[in-house]
């Protein structure tokens, strides 16, 4: 169960997050990340503030927790599949990326990029 000073800084983390700020986000966030990853919501949330930080290999970490524990997590799957292409995994990306696509068609574009780098 997350307690309501848990829920404020991921709010808070959140925000420093979407105003570009992934590096404030993080330090706010780590110190929580053990009761986080507890949840599919708080390890998409650490994948993605590791991402735009380009720390591409804990956010791979993170994104994967994230997509096991909610596979059917079409922004989740795409983000896993965009921190492997950063990584030029493109083989392991497209899997993700393919169902991405298949669970919300916003995402086809990030399928039909990575299919071509593949093909």
């Amino acid at each position: 169960m997350v307690d309501m000073d848990t829920a404020l800084i991921y709010r808070l983390a959140e925000g420093q997050l979407d105003g570009g700020r992934p590096l404030e986000a993080l330090a706010m966030l780590e110190p929580l990340a053990d009761q986080l990853r507890d949840g599919a919501a708080g390890s998409l949330l650490l994948g993605r503030a590791y991402y735009r930080s380009a720390q591409l290999r804990r956010a791979e970490e993170e994104l994967t927790r994230a997509v096991e524990l909610a596979p059917a997590d079409a922004y989740a799957r795409a983000l896993l599949g965009r921190t492997l292409q950063r990584q030029s995994r493109h083989a392991e990306a497209l899997v993700h990326l393919r169902l991405a696509a298949a669970l919300d068609p916003e995402y086809a574009a990030d399928r039909d990029s990575c299919e071509a780098r593949v093909a």
